[in-house]
């Protein structure tokens, strides 16, 4: 669970929000009358957790990773747990321990034990979420608890599979309160800070935000990792010295965002909102990708066994992307571009997109799409192609990809476009997301 402290101990909702979670959990999460998949228990509660992402105030991109992470361990885990086929994360995964084992000779019904799984972790992960939320999860669950009963399992194997569901999740939850993210204060922002000398450094680029005078989670790159070792496992070496010369890489670099801000055609501002993915206006970057996961696996019938091995993966590279990249952020503290360049270029420019509030180096997009990118490239192939409509709902067009390096490319140069990152952010960010992408790909998951 993420608890959420305030000093009043308050919990403002965003209300604007409520209209479009209720149009999402009402249309998507219908549960409807033919028999019960696990497949189908995946998808629902996959889909409801990336609407959750969107309108929980503390899921932030960082934050948000975290939750897809234990997500889907708790899925590969409930379904590894009665699968000859598929083997245990724990002893894998930083700090995990066995699980639970099942009573030998019992019969399980391999639905409820994942439904379960899955809502009690939901529950625990958006504990903090708003009224709507709450009233979605227990729709849901309801919904599909109806559903399992229609099917005609006797009491007694539902009662032990619903037991065993909830004990791999108390597992899982009580493993995720050791990591370093179970406690985000003031949204992420830490009540005092202190900004780093020297013009390189970075500074708050909102003026009008009071939270924003501080950096978003400036710890987060110290958090336990899941399958790599350490944050700084895939250390990047420093950023381009800084300068004000005109000859100096440094400046050239700024100069080009700039210069690319100032004639963006139709298709790079389609780029950038495609991919902008900012928190409570999307899944954010790591429930893109986890979309995109969700879409190929719905459209291509997946086994449920690689979905969940795949959902795990992703979920686990994600979530290291971002320590991994939090890590390196605040290791070096850049200077946005929008600081430099109304500094020393033009006071007045604007970037096309809002920058985010915290360092420049590198890019958290493209260290996320490289790690994604490796990650699905090894377990599909690549090129595979797909099309992607994650941002369909926002009035952004479906884009059609080559295969996962494709997107995850235009993902990671989305950036530059947006005016929000130099191009050796993006470029040595998406270098560290393969790095850590690798880390994932080396789990053992199949016997």
């Amino acid at each position: 669970m993420v608890r959420w402290k305030t000093r009043s101990g308050g919990l403002r909702r965003v209300k604007s929000a409520i209209a479009v979670f209720l149009i999402i959990v009402t249309g998507a999460l219908k549960v409807e009358a033919a028999p019960l998949t696990s497949e189908d228990v995946v998808h629902k509660w996959y889909t409801l957790s990336l609407a959750l992402i969107r309108h929980t105030p503390t899921y932030s991109p960082p934050v948000a990773s975290r939750a897809l992470a234990y997500l889907g361990v708790t899925a590969y885990e409930a379904v590894a747990s009665g699968s000859p086929r598929l083997q245990s994360l724990a002893g894998q995964l930083q700090d995990l321990k066995p699980l639970p084992p099942r009573e030998a000779g019992r019969r399980y019904d391999e639905v409820v034990v994942l439904d379960t799984a899955l809502a009690t972790m939901t529950r625990d992960l958006f504990a903090n979420t708003g009224p709507s939320g709450q009233q979605a999860i227990q729709r849901l669950e309801a919904d599909l608890h109806s559903a399992i009963l229609s099917a005609g399992t006797d009491a007694e194997t539902i009662m032990l599979s619903e037991n065993y569901g909830k004990a791999i999740a108390a597992h899982l939850a009580a493993w995720s309160q050791e990591d370093g993210g179970a406690v985000v204060e003031n949204m992420g922002f830490p009540w005092t800070y202190e900004l780093k000398k020297g013009p390189e450094h970075w500074v708050p680029t909102n003026p009008l935000s009071r939270q924003q005078q501080a950096p978003l989670l400036p710890e987060w790159g110290r958090n336990r990792s899941f399958a790599m070792p350490a944050g700084a496992s895939c250390e990047l070496p420093p950023p381009h010295p800084y300068s004000e010369d005109p000859s100096s890489t440094f400046y050239k670099e700024a100069l080009e965002v700039y210069q690319v801000s100032k004639s963006l055609t139709p298709e790079q501002k389609a780029i950038a909102f495609f991919w902008i993915d900012d928190a409570m206006a999307s899944p954010t970057p790591a429930g893109h990708w986890v979309s995109i996961l969700i879409q190929i696996a719905e459209h291509d019938h997946l086994t449920l066994e690689k979905q969940v091995d795949a959902l795990a993966r992703l979920g686990v590279a994600m979530a290291d992307a971002f320590i991994g990249c939090w890590h390196e952020k605040f290791r070096y503290d850049l200077i946005r571009p929008i600081s430099y360049i109304r500094r020393v270029i033009a006071p007045d420019w604007t970037p096309f997109l809002l920058t985010p509030p915290f360092p420049e180096y590198p890019s958290g997009h493209s260290t996320q799409s490289g790690a994604a990118a490796t990650v699905l490239a090894s377990i599909f192939g690549d090129p595979y192609p797909f099309t992607d409509n994650t941002r369909e709902r926002d009035g952004a067009v479906p884009r059609s990809f080559n295969g996962f390096i494709d997107a995850s490319k235009e993902a990671s140069i989305s950036r530059l476009y947006g005016g929000i990152h130099f191009r050796a952010g993006i470029e040595r960010g998406f270098e560290q997301g393969k790095c850590i992408g690798a880390y994932s790909v080396a789990l053992k998951t199949w016997r």
